[in-house]
Order: structure tokens, then sequence, then C-alpha cells
């Protein structure tokens, strides 16, 4: 008996693995006509090789442990603005590597955390923690009615904040 149990845990394995090399091939070819709406990664196309939380209070409970910074992302898959932003965000490499450093989590949701919504529920809207799980609610874009909003064309100031909230993070711990 349990040798038989062995062989069909062998075979689920190979059915399991076969599922996904299947799904690794489809995603390669270029054919964007037919192509299904696959459940994405977490990163949701934000930077599929960087590490995303599930849930805020996973992404807190992480940047606490490991005393970095979290970064959380609102957005909207149908929201152009949203869309448009995730764009220059995955492709720009700098912003990419300097992601390493934080604790990532973006929500297409919002939180029942009032913090997270300092000036209201726009999206896209960034936001920065400390591992105090303090709101940097001081690290701001370059817009008054929305201060949390960056556009594509704000990248560079995006990567700045991000640049500030791991500097500022050293000096005060």
């Amino acid at each position: 008996a349990m040798e038989r149990s062995y062989v069909s845990v062998l075979l689920l394995l190979i059915v399991i693995s076969c599922a996904l090399a299947k799904d690794a091939g489809k995603k390669d070819s270029k054919d964007t006509t037919t192509k299904p709406k696959l459940p994405q990664t977490l990163s949701r196309g934000w930077g599929d090789q960087l590490i995303w939380t599930q849930t805020y209070e996973e992404a807190l409970f992480r940047s606490k442990h490991s005393q970095k910074p979290l970064m959380i992302i609102h957005h909207l898959e149908d929201c152009p603005h949203s869309q448009a932003l995730k764009k220059v965000f995955a492709e720009h490499k700098d912003i990419q590597k300097l992601a390493e450093k934080f604790i990532l989590l973006n929500l297409v949701y919002e939180t029942t955390d009032k913090n997270l919504a300092p000036d209201g529920q726009y999206v896209p809207r960034v936001l920065f923690i400390d591992p105090s799980l303090t709101v940097r609610a001081d690290i701001t874009g370059r817009y008054s009615n929305r201060l949390y909003a960056y556009e594509p064309s704000d990248i560079s100031l995006l990567y700045s904040n991000m640049q500030k909230a791991l500097k500022l993070l050293k000096t005060e711990l």
C-alpha cells in the first residue's frame, strides 16, 4: 500500500510540472490576439522579478521584522493613469533595483486603514511606511490636490522619494 501512494504522489508531481511547463511556454509566445487573462503574480505587472507581499497585514509584519521600509502602491487594473504609471515603473531599471530594498505591496482594493488615505482614496497613489509602522505622510509627489499621486512624467521624483524613504530610515533608527 505504501508503494502505491508513492506512485500516485509521483504521478501528481509529473502532472503538475507538465502543467507548469505548458504555462511557461505559453508566456513566451508573443501571440497577443488569443491571450487568455491568466492570473498574474502578486506583482500585477509592477515588477515580476520583485518579491511582493499579498496583504497589508503581511507587509506590515515583514517591514517591522526585516527593518525595511514598506512601499504601497494603490492602483486599479482598468484605470489608464494606473496602467501608465505601472508601465514606466516596471521599465525603470533603477527603480526596479532600488525596490529590492523595500517590502512591496500593490493593492487594487482599499484597506480599512485610514492612514493609507491621508488625503483621499484615489489611484494611483504611492505611500511609504517605516518599520516603526509610521506612514510617511511627508514623502509626497508634486500635486497639492493629490499628494501621493504620480504621473509617468514624475517617475524620477518617485525614484528620489524611494531614496528619501531609505535614507531617512537610516538616520532615524
